[in-house]
């Protein structure tokens, strides 16, 4: 509870999914419903933020924007762990040639950020959601790998993981048993800190048309939209960049703060 940077992480984080969950089942105007004579409306009334250039509650569009970026995240993470993980726990177990492998691999990933990965898969494949996931997706696997592999070796070279092995325990079953127990602290905070970059990179997509399509809400394109807007109604860019700005910025205080509450190292010092 000392931790005021975990807690704030928490309650934006918290905002964030309640907004998400309950977009399911409410909203304040339906997200596709157009209506010219509605258009550009100030905060309050029945539009609490205000419309915008086709009369649609800002609300509505947050709070359905917000779901999208969650879902597009959750599927990114899960996608990174789902390869990177195995991927590093095997090259810290066998070392050598795989070890060498994962790193070349790993380099020839980071060679290529999300965005401009999602630029070549698009010029082939098109624009979309599922090209934009699987872009920082691929990029997010060899996040997890080369984090889940430094967090292994470390592990590897302890008293507990040497003696499991001298009582004839094979590396599959010490890997399962006694290191990935033992990573799953460094992961939760990497899954959290790269929940925050992919849903920047979601955003970010979005903006350039290469993410989310209309007429699906997203918190990118309606940045997009606004810029034409910015004079008639400025509160059209600032509404969605700051949801975008509390979304990451929760995240990575969330993250941040359970480094500090996982590590006993980092406990002492504070």
């Amino acid at each position: 509870m000392r931790n005021a940077g975990l807690i704030l992480g928490l309650c934006l984080t918290g905002l964030l999914a309640a907004m998400a969950l309950v977009s399911f089942f409410w909203t304040p105007f339906p997200v596709d419903e157009v209506r010219i004579a509605a258009r550009f409306r100030p905060p309050g009334g029945a539009n609490w933020l205000g419309t915008d250039h086709f009369g649609r509650d800002i609300v509505s569009l947050l709070m359905v924007g917000a779901r999208n970026s969650i879902a597009v995240g959750a599927v990114v993470i899960g996608l990174g762990m789902l390869v990177g993980v195995p991927v590093g726990l095997a090259a810290a177990a066998r070392g050598g040639w795989a070890d060498e492998w994962l790193s070349r691999a790993t380099d020839l990933v980071f060679a290529f950020p999300a965005i401009l990965s999602a630029f070549l898969i698009t010029a082939l494949l098109g624009p979309g959601v599922v090209n934009a996931i699987l872009a920082i997706g691929i990029f997010n696997m060899g996040v997890f790998a080369r984090v889940t592999r430094g967090a292994a070796q470390a592990v590897w070279r302890r008293e507990f993981v040497r003696a499991a092995l001298a009582l004839g325990r094979g590396p599959v079953a010490v890997t399962l048993v006694h290191v990935l127990p033992n990573v799953l602290g460094v992961l939760t905070v990497q899954a959290t800190i790269s929940f925050a970059a992919a849903i920047l990179a979601e955003a970010s997509l979005s903006y350039l048309g290469l993410g989310i399509q209309p007429p699906a809400p997203s918190w990118g394109k309606m940045l997009h939209d606004a810029q034409t807007f910015m004079l008639l109604r400025p509160s059209l860019a600032i509404i969605p960049g700051l949801a975008i700005a509390l979304a990451v910025l929760g995240l990575n205080l969330l993250g941040d703060g359970l480094r500090d509450l996982l590590d006993p190292r980092l406990r002492r010092s504070r």
